[in-house]
């Protein structure tokens, strides 16, 4: 089997058991209720999971070797200050890139 052919097999076979992973959720339990315990657990799903994305690629950045840069570590607080504050993900979201941008420009 060529190397461009067992990319294709990978590639296929990973769709195929995202595709039914996702499926067991939603084919196979999409009629039935989900129990007050679980509704609950699941709430927290996204607070659980982005922290724990987003902090390594804000402590050890691969743009600087994996080593803390000041004007990421700025740009995070300036982030979640202004989501505090505002409650806008929006605004958020564009004051942590504007403020990464002016560290980065300052910081040369």
């Amino acid at each position: 089997m060529s190397f461009d052919a067992r990319i294709w097999v990978v590639i296929l076979t990973v769709g195929l058991g995202t595709y039914l992973i996702r499926w067991s959720f939603l084919g196979a339990l999409g009629r039935r209720a989900i129990p007050a315990w679980a509704t609950r657990a699941l709430r927290y799903t996204a607070v659980g999971v982005l922290p724990a994305i987003l902090a390594p690629l804000t402590l050890w950045p691969a743009a600087t070797g994996g080593q803390p840069d000041p004007a990421r570590l700025v740009a995070a607080a300036v982030t979640v200050l202004v989501g505090l504050v505002t409650r806008n993900v929006l605004s958020a979201i564009l004051s942590g890139m504007a403020s990464l941008f002016a560290m980065l420009w300052l910081l040369g």
